[in-house]
């Protein structure tokens, strides 16, 4: 006689879902986005912390180098790999997170299908897709996890209350059959109420693995918490200004200092937005350059100002402060001060911003969510030379961790990964 207990019913639910779990392990977006997309962009040439990686396949040497350098690029750099030396070199000698015990070689394959499929959809005008940089035709959205979870909700208990309805059946004919009466008529609800009191023991361990798998997922959706940043096309904040100010023309082309415009960013948590006077200091003689359209955009400065350019004098009474959009946001319950990074840290802008210099409109290029500053803290080596006040702590850590293999002085070592850093 077939008996299917609700026991074996609940086994197959879990064996169920923690299949289902090693599937989307496996999901080569998934870990890209969770292990690389911090530093890298998959299918452009878009530089991050880390270059992009179109082409990558091309660049690199054959065989499984890219599946040992993404284990641990460390290693791959210190065996004398030329070519490992060579990229190591070129992106300023930032240390690239070591996977060797967090990935397997099954995730490695799974991230590098995934950056040699198609790029993922970027959404066009009036809900037209294109491909990285309006090129190329990329893949259809995939299914959404929460639409995914629904539905293996529905399918489970469509499956539970078909296979319940056989095994009372079977069982009330083999009643039948031996003559004895049939089962009671219980509901689906009174009959779990029972198997929970006969087994609290498995449902008391259940509850704590699935409490712990929420607080997981709690915990990983937490690292990915940021402002106005799209995972899915790997696009930040890139607002219109009220003047069509060129970054790549004054940055880039005439070599102005980020100091100068943002001359807060040594002195201030903030990096501060340039009053219209800063402006003036150069625009008050330069009313129009080569590039088209340069004099209508000089002309709201003049505006902003009440600067009159026939008379070469201003009127305070016809000023119109500039509205800037600031494009660089963090959510309000996180502290971050500018002058530490730049001026003890001694980091360079296009860090956390990209490489301005190259951008007509400053857009949004890093996540900047908790996982990609931890990664960086994680990683990014203290500015020692010239910096006495790290003397004292230098001296301490290299005791404390006398005989450890290759041991970096990072900034998570001086408290770079305590929470009241950022949050208090």
């Amino acid at each position: 006689m077939f008996h299917f207990s609700f026991k074996s019913l609940l086994g197959v639910v879990m064996m169920f879902v923690i299949f289902s779990g090693n599937i989307s392990a496996q999901d080569g977006a998934k870990l890209f986005k969770q292990n690389c997309a911090v530093c890298h962009s998959s299918h452009t040439s878009q530089k991050i912390t880390g270059p992009g990686l179109a082409g990558v396949f091309d660049r690199a040497p054959k065989g499984d180098w890219i599946n040992k350098w993404i284990l641990n690029s460390e290693k791959t750099i210190k065996s004398g790999d030329a070519y490992a030396n060579k990229i190591f070199a070129e992106n300023n000698k930032s240390a690239m997170t070591v996977f060797e015990g967090q990935l397997t070689p099954k995730d490695i394959e799974s991230i590098i299908g995934f950056i040699k499929g198609p790029a993922p959809v970027v959404a066009g005008p009036a809900g037209a897709t294109k491909g990285p940089e309006g090129e190329g035709e990329a893949v259809k959205p995939g299914i959404d996890p929460l639409f995914f979870t629904l539905g293996l909700v529905v399918i489970l208990a469509i499956l539970i209350t078909t296979f319940r309805s056989v095994r009372m059946s079977m069982q009330n004919n083999a009643n039948r059959v031996e003559g004895k009466p049939e089962n009671p008529d219980v509901t689906f609800f009174e009959e779990a109420k029972g198997w929970i009191s006969g087994h609290r023991r498995l449902v008391g361990v259940l509850c704590i693995v699935i409490g712990f798998m929420g607080m997981k997922s709690c915990w990983d959706a937490c690292f990915d918490i940021g402002v106005y940043y799209d995972w899915e096309t790997q696009k930040g904040y890139h607002p219109s200004q009220p003047i069509k100010f060129s970054h790549k023309i004054h940055a880039g082309d005439n070599e102005i200092a980020c100091q100068y415009c943002h001359n807060t960013v040594e002195k201030s948590r903030h990096a501060g937005i340039p009053s219209v006077n800063v402006c003036m200091n150069c625009h008050k003689g330069i009313t129009k350059t080569a590039n088209a359209g340069s004099e209508k955009e000089i002309g709201k400065i003049y505006a902003a100002a009440g600067f009159d350019v026939a008379s070469g004098k201003y009127d305070d009474s016809k000023t119109n402060p500039l509205t800037w959009l600031k494009v660089h946001n963090l959510p309000d319950h996180v502290y971050f001060n500018h002058s530490q990074h730049v001026v003890v840290g001694k980091l360079d802008c296009a860090n956390c911003h990209g490489d301005v210099k190259k951008m007509t409109t400053v857009e949004q290029r890093a996540p900047l969510t908790m996982k990609w500053c931890i990664e960086c803290h994680r990683k990014t080596e203290v500015a020692m030379e010239g910096n006495a006040y790290y003397d004292r702590l230098h001296k301490a850590l290299k005791e404390k961790y006398k005989g450890h293999y290759d041991v970096k002085f990072t900034v998570d070592k001086i408290g770079g990964l305590e929470c009241a850093k950022c949050h208090y």
